[in-house]
Order: structure tokens, then C-alpha cells, then sequence
């Protein structure tokens, strides 16, 4: 959670609700998702979490649960792309 606050602080970004499914995506190894209430859709090609307040689609090839525990995800895999859903 310190490195989110630190990238909206960095960012003068306050007001983005801290109950909406945050991330960070590296490139050809994977993701790390926060504020995950639910794993709605899970394929190896498309994953969606659902936050309190919306979610998010995450697309790509090989995609896998390397963590879902405690309202965090690692997604492992080739993320071509993610968006927000609501």
C-alpha cells in the first residue's frame, strides 16, 4: 500500500479512490493487483477482478495465479493489455 500512496503523491493524484482495484504490470513477467474482492473470470487468456468499486479486465497469453490472498493477486504471463470495467 506505501507505493501506491508514494505514486499518487508523486503523481498529485490524491483523489484516486483507494478502493478501486490498483496495479502495476511488468513487462513479459506479469502484475500485481491490490483491492481484489473477487476473481469474477479466469481463462489463460483473460482474468477479471472485481474491486469494491469497479474492476478490471487483464488480457494477455499464459495468463496464471502466482498469489490471490488477502485482496492482492499476482497475475504471472504475457499482459497484452488491461482495463477497467465497471
Amino acid at each position: 500500500m506505501g507505493l501506491f500512496a508514494e505514486i499518487k503523491k508523486s503523481l498529485g493524484a490524491e483523489e484516486i479512490s483507494v478502493t478501486r482495484v490498483q496495479y502495476s504490470v511488468i513487462d513479459g513477467k506479469g502484475g500485481y493487483f491490490t483491492n481484489v474482492k473477487k476473481l469474477l473470470e479466469f481463462s489463460e487468456t483473460k482474468i477479471v477482478f472485481q474491486g469494491r468499486k469497479g474492476g478490471v479486465c487483464v488480457e494477455g497469453e499464459r495468463l496464471r495465479l502466482g498469489k490471490y490472498c488477502m485482496g492482492d493477486a499476482v497475475v504471472l504471463g504475457d499482459i497484452s493489455r488491461v482495463g477497467r470495467t465497471e
